[in-house]
């Protein structure tokens, strides 16, 4: 669906109100992780470079909302995000001290935590209003709540005089519409994680459009208890295997690929320094868990990715923060890092992984979005987008 972009508006002379995620993690009041503020600077820079002047929105963490909590302040975000742009970032307390600030071109401030603001979660049109007119422009560049529809995601790109698209939020949507609508086939999707139940629709919705599913995690031990296999104390949901075997006999119908591990990496638990043990997946003991894929299940997804053109990964296809059980995690992003294919990676713990193993560079496209990328692939429309298309 078309929309406007921060790249094509005249911001000469007028204040830009940009809605970022800079939802950073933060340990004992620092920074520990900065992706999110870096990802934020090309739009900022923008709109600087325009001639605007800029007001930032953001949220922090899960503060009660219409209280102000210290420890949810975004001072150490502009900080931070100061240093990097090379410029003193103001931090406004409430609407009242914004909406009295008289910024001039070239200055960049930050209201307080969006949701310290009651009515942000419930999108309020009286304080989205309020939002929208903080300034000329309402930029929408938080992909990552871009699946909310609060104050500042949604009610506020309506209520704006203009509202647009920043880069950071059109470079996602283009490369999300890359996989979905018009991939380069084949086209294949690794979804891993803990539960069928939370990615239901997704693989449903992903099975109609791809040419091979691969599941891993917990997901894939429901998928082999409905294939006829033991999976012992691994993590299974039990009451969705109708579910799965429905899913396994569609791929089946539509001749697609659904391959489920042949060997897998068991343990008597899921904590550090465990006895891993590679067994075939019809010989797993039953007081184990199944917490990763084996070597032969890794080279036969290799294969089988190594013939994609496009790929989408949302999920690791193990336990691997824990180890010994980050191998077949592991493997696999190096393979996706070597292969052809146009891949894009979604989901905080997939991300976490491939950049943890410094491989983030090598791939198509790293997503800065979980529950939104999600949301997407499944098929659904982000409130937020749904809101710029009726504004362009």
């Amino acid at each position: 669906m078309p929309i406007k972009l921060l790249a094509d508006m005249d911001c000469s002379g007028k204040t830009v109100v940009i809605r970022e995620d800079l939802n950073v993690p933060m340990k004992e009041g620092c920074i520990t992780n900065d992706k999110r503020i870096r990802a934020a600077l090309p739009t900022i820079r923008m709109a600087l470079d325009k001639g605007a002047a800029v007001l930032l929105l953001a949220h922090l963490g899960r503060p009660t909302e219409g209280q102000y909590e210290e420890q949810f302040s975004l001072k150490p975000v502009a900080a931070h995000l100061g240093r990097l742009l090379g410029l003193e970032i103001t931090v406004y307390k409430d609407l009242e001290e914004a909406g009295a600030a008289k910024l001039v071109p070239g200055q960049c401030a930050l209201l307080e935590n969006i949701r310290f603001f009651k009515g942000e979660k419930k999108n309020d049109a009286a304080l989205a209003a309020q939002l929208a007119a903080l300034g000329d422009i309402y930029v929408m560049d938080a992909f990552g709540a871009a699946h909310r529809a609060h104050a500042s995601t949604e009610g506020a790109v309506r209520a704006a005089k203009a509202a647009c698209a920043g880069p950071l939020m059109a470079a996602e949507l283009a490369a999300f519409d890359k996989v979905l609508d018009a991939p380069a086939r084949p086209l294949a999707a690794v979804i891993g994680g803990s539960k069928v139940s939370t990615k239901l629709g997704l693989l449903d919705n992903l099975l109609h459009k791809v040419d091979s599913l691969i599941v891993g995690g917990g997901i894939a031990n429901t998928f082999l208890a409905a294939a006829g296999y033991s999976v012992g104390r691994s993590l299974c949901e039990e009451d969705l295997i109708p579910e799965a075997r429905k899913i396994m006999e569609a791929a089946t119908a539509q001749g697609k690929e659904l391959p489920l591990p042949v060997d897998v990496v068991t343990a008597k638990a899921l904590a550090p320094g465990q006895t891993a043990t590679v067994y075939d997946v019809d010989k797993v003991p039953a007081d184990e868990m199944i917490l990763d894929i084996g070597p032969r299940t890794v080279a036969l997804y290799a294969q089988l990715l190594g013939k994609a053109a496009t790929v989408v990964w949302n999920g690791p296809v193990g336990a691997f923060e824990t180890e010994p059980f980050g191998a077949g995690t592991k493997a696999l992003a190096e393979a996706l890092a070597d292969s052809d294919a146009f891949v894009v990676v979604g989901g905080g713990d997939s991300v976490a992984a491939v950049e943890g193993y410094g491989l983030a560079d090598k791939m198509g496209y790293i997503s800065t979005g979980g529950g939104a990328s999600l949301e997407l692939l499944e098929g659904k429309v982000l409130p937020s987008v749904a809101a710029l298309a009726d504004c362009g």
